[in-house]
């Protein structure tokens, strides 16, 4: 198991971001399982929304991608205010957004490694300690 953040799938799900890192963690993924924040499903969902307004992706391939995509074995974390609070230390001290400090913080008290294509957090991974996962 490890944590996936929104990145991976977004690249799984548009052609235009592809990557062999995506479709290996995904592979994975289906395998293992995987753990994401709460906020997850809405990243994902707010991803595709703005692929679609962008012209990326049409409403008919949205409509087929939603089954793969509820069948994702993910377990969803959820997020007590006061750990959303405490993540804003994250936030500052990896300068990342709280939504991507979150997966570190999930990924560090798990004692998991996490999968992303977002540079920013992978680097702020590299420096915490944190085991990326790769292609």
């Amino acid at each position: 198991m490890f944590v996936v953040d929104a990145s991976i799938v977004l690249a799984w799900c548009l052609d235009d971001e592809t990557s062999e890192l995506a479709d290996s963690a995904i592979e994975r993924l289906l395998s293992e399982g995987g753990v994401a924040p709460a906020h997850w499903p809405l990243e994902v969902a707010n991803g595709l929304r703005a692929a679609e307004r962008r012209g990326r992706i049409d409403e008919p391939a949205l409509r087929q991608l939603r089954p793969r995509l509820t069948q994702l074995p993910v377990d969803i974390a959820p997020v007590e205010f006061s750990t959303a609070l405490g993540v804003i230390d994250s936030s500052r001290t990896y300068d990342l957004s709280v939504y991507d400090a979150a997966y570190l913080d999930l990924a560090e008290f798990r004692g998991l490694g996490l999968a992303t294509i977002d540079a920013q957090l992978a680097e702020a991974c590299r420096v915490a300690g944190i085991a990326l996962i790769t292609a």
